[in-house]
This record gives structure tokens, C-alpha cells and sequence, in this order.
């Protein structure tokens, strides 16, 4: 059983930049596709980016490439996701997720097995 804790949430003005954490318990996330999500009140959860940790395959929605970058510690059994030039869009709870890998890197939120509780991100005008 995979449990994931996401960290490093906060208020920031925009301009700004904030640094996610997901740490894994459980199994290794060498076999795992690890995916970063966000959903703002009203909306629907959208994707933000996905990485293998097999491969180092990495996918980034359009909204946040250039801006935003995923990278992990196979050390540490944590995914980063560092978020810069943020944005009031921006603001949204950002949820990490994890699914075993199959061979390809999954953009879709209900292909993901295992879920973190969420860390709220909230960007300023």
C-alpha cells in the first residue's frame, strides 16, 4: 500500500514561487508513475504534470510549462514540484498522486491508484 504525503503549500504573491513535496511510504517508487494535480473550488481536478521513475519521462500540462518543474529523489522516496512565476490562476488544493508503471505516463486523474491529502496553494494579485 502506497501512502503519499504532499507538503509545502502557503500563501504567496504573485511572481512568486513555492516548492512541493511528496513523500511515498510503502513500496519504492522505482515502478511508479507519480502525477501532480490541482483543483480550485468549482472546478474540475486538472492535471499539472507526471513524471516515471523508470524512465524520467516527464509531461507538463501547457498552463504551467516553462513555469513549473517536477523532479524526484529515489534517496528520499519524494517527488518535487517546484512552482515559479505563480500566478492567481495558480491557486488551487494540489494533490500528488502514484500508479504503477505500465509503460506509459498517464495524464488522466482516475488512472491513478494512489492519492496524497492535499496541500493548498494560494497565489495573490
Amino acid at each position: 500500500q502506497v501512502q503519499l504525503v504532499e507538503s509545502g503549500g502557503g500563501l504567496v504573491q504573485a511572481g512568486g514561487s513555492l516548492r512541493l513535496s511528496c513523500a511515498a511510504s510503502g513500496p519504492t517508487f522505482s515502478n511508479y508513475v507519480t502525477g501532480w494535480y490541482r483543483q480550485a473550488p468549482g472546478k474540475e481536478r486538472e492535471f499539472v504534470a507526471a513524471i516515471s521513475w523508470r524512465t524520467g519521462t516527464i509531461y507538463y500540462a501547457d498552463s504551467v510549462k516553462g513555469r513549473f518543474t517536477v523532479s524526484r529523489d529515489n534517496a528520499k522516496n519524494t517527488v518535487y514540484l517546484q512552482m515559479n512565476s505563480l500566478k492567481p490562476d495558480d491557486t488551487a488544493l494540489y494533490y500528488c498522486a502514484a500508479r504503477p508503471y505500465d509503460g506509459s505516463v498517464r495524464r488522466r486523474w482516475a488512472d491513478y491508484d494512489y492519492w496524497g491529502q492535499g496541500t493548498q496553494v494560494s497565489v495573490s494579485s
